[in-house]
This record gives C-alpha cells, sequence and structure tokens, in this order.
C-alpha cells in the first residue's frame, strides 16, 4: 500500500508500480469516483464500444451494431448542422 500527499493545488502523484499494473500512460484520462467514503480512480475508455467488446454476449440483435448506427446517425446530422 502506497501513501501519497496532496500537493497545495490538490495534485496527487499515482506510484509507479500502480501506473504499471494498470497500464496507465501520460495523459490518460481517470474517473474519480466518491463511494461514500472511499475514493477510486476508474479509467475513462477511449472507445467504449471497441473496448466493451464481449462482454454482452446475447443471441439476437446487437446491442453494440444498434449503438454504432446511432452514433453515426448523430454523427451525420451534426456534420449537416454546418
Amino acid at each position: 500500500m502506497s501513501v501519497v500527499t496532496v500537493s497545495q493545488k490538490g495534485w496527487v502523484v499515482i506510484p509507479a508500480e500502480l501506473r504499471a499494473k494498470y497500464q496507465w500512460q501520460t495523459g490518460d484520462r481517470v474517473k474519480v469516483v466518491d463511494y461514500g467514503g472511499v475514493v477510486s480512480l476508474v479509467p475513462v475508455l477511449r472507445h467504449p464500444e471497441e473496448e466493451g467488446m464481449g462482454r454482452l454476449q446475447t443471441r439476437g440483435r446487437s446491442l453494440l451494431r444498434a449503438l454504432g448506427r446511432t452514433r453515426d446517425a448523430e454523427r451525420r446530422r451534426e456534420q449537416a448542422r454546418k
């Protein structure tokens, strides 16, 4: 267990062994989540659709494909507005 110090600016340095364990690189983003007295760092996924592939194995229609189609349609609408 590592102990870190909060700087005057509110910065905290994540120990190198934890950055290596979770493969966090410079520029990676994490969410800070408060679980009622326990603070946790949760990585923000860069490509949530791709990184979540296979997590919800179901038969029938693909939720991932539906999400992709919805996002594509939103992008087209945004491009049309410009």
